[in-house]
């Protein structure tokens, strides 16, 4: 049995994805401790899990709504975005599948000329709509109403009818393994086709997919040819080495750029 305390906290980290220790003592005017000990009896339902400072939702059956997704790392779904974009060039064609960090790549695009970009995602469709120098193929299907997502048989087999320069792919979670996971196996048999019909997978996943889980298997980051996150755990930088995956994280890159800019430059 959970207090109305616990019950509260567990319906913020599902609308917001995560919480936070500080946060939460001063909405509860409590201690610290307190909350940490409400954390720790969620975390051994196995209804969160614990990370520094908080905890995040760790339901392996139910996703973060897609509004508080976007919330979630927003700053650094906008860094991937812009970077897997400069990996894009004009007159390129391109899937790209549903989700926050994808559609944050859909946004960085908008100054591209020349693109085809096939999706399933309606988010993506309202963000380059308005732009005459893209052409959009949305595919057919059945669509999730959650998050805008087209998913089914029929946008399987109206995927599999192109074949493309670049797929722009996101996910739910990736396991310390390297699997890809999501949560609703119908996206997961449209992401496998884009997979399969892409000459150059991006795969486009900020840090926080490290402490996620999902029941669905999509496949195995030794299947894309780049990876772009914020900033990625040892055992994951080792996959990609071993699987000759281009690793580009975007933290590591702006520190850089800041270190090496000219005294004065922003």
């Amino acid at each position: 049995m959970l207090s109305d305390r616990q019950q509260q906290i567990l319906e913020l980290a599902k609308r917001a994805g995560r919480v936070a220790v500080d946060d939460l003592a001063g909405r509860y005017a409590v201690s610290v401790q307190t909350i940490r000990k409400d954390l720790n009896e969620l975390c051994d339902q196995r209804l969160l899990a614990r990370i520094h400072g908080g905890a995040v939702l760790s339901s392996g059956v139910e996703n973060v709504g897609y509004d508080a997704r976007r919330m979630i790392a927003a700053d650094e779904k906008a860094a991937i975005g812009r970077a897997v974009a400069d990996l894009i060039p004009d007159r390129a064609s391109l899937f790209v599948n549903i989700g926050t960090t994808t559609e944050a790549v859909a946004h960085a695009l908008l100054r591209h000329g020349g693109l085809m970009v096939i999706t399933n995602n309606i988010n993506v469709v309202t963000a380059m709509r308005p732009y005459p120098e893209i052409e959009l193929v949305i595919a057919g299907g059945v669509v999730r109403r959650s998050d805008g997502g087209i998913v089914g048989e029929a946008a399987v087999d109206f995927i599999r009818q192109f074949k493309v320069d670049f797929a722009v792919i996101g996910v739910s979670a990736i396991d310390p393994d390297g699997s890809l996971l999501d949560f609703d196996y119908r996206e997961v048999r449209v992401a496998q086709a884009i997979i399969s019909n892409a000459r150059h997978v991006i795969l486009a996943a900020d840090s926080s997919k490290f402490e996620r889980s999902a029941p669905v298997r999509i496949g195995h980051l030794n299947q894309v040819h780049t990876f772009v996150t914020d900033a990625a755990p040892a055992a994951i930088r080792q996959i990609c080495r071993d699987a000759d995956v281009r690793l580009i994280e975007t933290e590591a890159a702006e520190a850089e750029t800041a270190a090496t800019a000219p005294a004065g430059v922003a």
